[in-house]
């Protein structure tokens, strides 16, 4: 994998159709974060880092991370199946099998994702 858990944020990791489904799943349960994050990009890792911040005192209990470039099919399946536009990077609010909020790039924020 090209990806690595280099922090204490318990990410769960999107990488196959199944986990996708276990995303979607979850989210009739409580709202998701989809955060999809590209390796070479280093808006990315500012962005991944702005959200890994917040440690233990996260809101939304369930973050799934995506490795757009390892896994671009998954990518592309995301944006078509929640009528997202892809961007890189992206974080996604799943609730109810819907996209109820979408941010990328500079706007990645706890304040605008709360």
């Amino acid at each position: 994998m090209s990806w690595s858990k280099a922090s204490n944020f318990d990410w769960i990791y999107i990488t196959s159709k199944s986990s996708l489904e276990e995303l979607i799943n979850t989210s009739y349960d409580t709202k998701v974060l989809l955060f999809k994050h590209s390796t070479r990009c280093s808006i990315s890792t500012l962005a991944k880092n702005r959200i890994e911040s917040v440690g233990d005192k996260k809101i939304i209990k369930s973050c799934y991370f995506l490795d757009l470039l390892a896994f671009r099919q998954l990518s592309n399946k995301i944006s078509s199946d929640f009528n997202v536009y892809h961007e890189s990077p992206q974080v996604l609010i799943i609730d109810k099998g819907k996209c109820i909020t979408h941010l990328s790039h500079g706007d990645i924020s706890w304040d605008n994702i709360l």
